[in-house]
């Protein structure tokens, strides 16, 4: 095993004999299989789709199977497993089209011991010898995974685009061949740009189904009943628990980065949803235990189970752990009748917050008041934005954000989406003319509404984005955020702040390129980054 994908990762080797995610090297092997089987599946679905075959079958596998292997998705030897052997199935389904017996996946005809063999000689130390070249092409898998995390959600709600798909294909495939730096830079701004196009697509999937989402002040208090608390980032998933929990007694509450669904009109309709409890995915283990119902894991971002609230946890998706019960979908349903039952018979959640948040400031929204922020602009009275969107995280190191958060001048305003927010959005930051001083666009997934706010107000002032008062101080984790970087970059964002961290797998040569070409700059000190932003106290 050879794990480096996420910021969590032991600094500098990376996690060799266990994930500090908690898992197993015998699963992260199994997931490295897994794409290895998906490039296999990328050749001969382009191959297939070059002469007229329909493949949405393999498109769908591919998405699902890349998204799968994200830091805290599943953690199910047994799921990897069938993912592979299912990778095996869909190429033969394609009539022996297959050219390139490099890839070709016959471990998945192996059995248990012999395929967990295999996976020990794909890993990341196979993509190049080269330092930098094994650089750019771990960039590319990780915005590959990132974008089949986003494609994944938007295809759920119905939504799909030929060219993410064929990008997927282009991408797996060029990780088979020796490429040169000039031919693989461009692979990896292409990611970037085939991101932009799936953020837009999730961001219209989203709402067309669930409607624009609305200013609203969510509460974070508890009710005396008996709750569900749903987790993720599946949408759908919370609208059938929903459905399923109307006229039973048992109200919902959001966690995490399912916050965000409180401010969308459709879900305001079900009086059963009550608000959010808890705060980003790290805290889950004393957060969960607390609740005392039962949770509902739709997504990443998984913890492996403590024993205190073990038998009340389920999953569903592409979530999953060995033990945990998992509620399948059949025909485009799932049934959580157990998780209601189980849910009537246990206590109200124990209280952890006593007040509100404001939510629902994705680009409609605050584009529908552009007028004020311009005004604000111009008066003086607002001297910059600061995009603080990004992933949340265990590491000690992850309260410069809070601080970073707290030392900002009353006159900026906070710009954020993804887990990141919960570092600051309970903080007494005051508004600017009635503007909040954080505006939470959403999801990690919304990270598009923030371009598209920055790229609205370049269009209205005349300035590129990059002239405008706006600061860009990301925080990451894990493979969405890699995506969400390279689609800034595509877009020609420069100046942009990473931390608490920079990636353990860029090597110096890559670094300097990012450095020199687009202005990337690592974490440091409060008050040296608030310099280094412009960001006058």
């Amino acid at each position: 095993m050879k794990c480096i994908q996420c910021e969590e990762r032991i600094k500098g080797t990376g996690c060799i004999k266990k994930g500090v995610c908690g898992k197993t090297a015998e699963t992260a092997e199994l997931q490295d299989l897994l794409i290895y089987s998906l490039k296999g599946l990328a050749i001969a679905t382009k191959q297939a789709k070059d002469k007229g075959k329909n493949v949405d079958k393999q498109m769908e596998h591919i998405a699902d199977g890349l998204f799968s292997t994200l830091t805290n998705v599943n953690f199910n030897e047994e799921y990897f497993i069938a993912m592979i052997d299912k990778s095996k199935k869909l190429i033969n389904d394609l009539g022996g089209l297959f050219k390139n017996p490099k890839y070709d996946i016959d471990c998945a005809d192996y059995d248990y011991v012999e395929k967990k063999e295999k996976a020990k000689t794909v890993g990341i130390e196979t993509l190049s010898s080269n330092e930098d070249l094994s650089t750019l092409k771990q960039l590319l898998l990780y915005g590959l995974k990132g974008l089949g995390a986003y494609y994944h959600h938007a295809r759920v709600l119905g939504y799909t685009d030929k060219s993410v798909e064929d990008f997927m294909v282009k991408g797996l495939i060029a990780l088979t061949k020796d490429l040169s730096a000039d031919e693989l830079l461009p692979l990896v701004l292409g990611c970037g740009e085939a991101g932009v196009t799936c953020m837009a697509l999730l961001d219209k999937a989203n709402t067309e189904t669930y409607g624009t989402p609305e200013i609203t002040n969510v509460s974070l208090k508890v009710r005396n009943k008996p709750g569900i608390l749903i987790t993720g980032h599946d949408l759908k998933d919370l609208e059938m628990l929903l459905e399923q929990t109307k006229g039973t007694g048992i109200d919902v509450y959001t966690h995490g980065e399912m916050l965000p669904a409180n401010a969308y009109p459709k879900f305001k309709k079900y009086d059963n949803l009550v608000g959010n409890y808890g705060n980003a995915w790290q805290k889950q283990k004393e957060e969960f235990a607390s609740f005392n119902g039962p949770i509902l894991v739709t997504t990443n971002c998984l913890v492996p189970p403590a024993d205190t609230y073990s038998k009340r946890l389920f999953t569903t998706g592409l979530a999953g752990f060995s033990g945990i019960e998992h509620i399948p979908e059949k025909n485009g349903k799932k049934d959580f009748s157990k998780i209601v039952a189980l849910a009537k018979t246990c206590q109200p959640p124990k209280p952890i917050d006593d007040m509100t948040i404001p939510i629902g400031f994705a680009h409609g929204t605050v584009l529908s008041v552009a007028d004020k922020v311009l005004a604000a602009i111009s008066s003086g009275a607002l001297k910059r934005l600061v995009v603080m969107a990004g992933c949340d995280g265990r590491s000690p190191d992850r309260k410069y954000y809070t601080q970073f958060a707290e030392a900002l001048p009353k006159d900026t305003i906070i710009l954020t989406a993804g887990c990141a927010k919960y570092k600051y959005n309970k903080l007494a930051l005051g508004d600017i003319g009635g503007i909040p001083r954080v505006l939470d666009a959403g999801q990690c997934n919304d990270c598009y509404s923030l371009v598209v706010v920055a790229l609205k107000l370049a269009e209205v002032t005349g300035l590129s984005v990059n002239e405008l008062p706006l600061s860009f101080n990301i925080a990451w984790y894990e493979q969405k955020a890699c995506l969400v970087l390279l689609s800034l970059l595509h877009l020609g964002v420069k100046d942009i702040m990473l931390g608490p961290s920079l990636p353990g797998f860029i090597s110096p040569n890559i670094l300097k390129v990012l450095v020199d070409t687009f202005g990337l700059k690592a974490n440091s000190t409060v008050k040296a980054d608030m310099k280094i932003l412009k960001i006058e106290g």
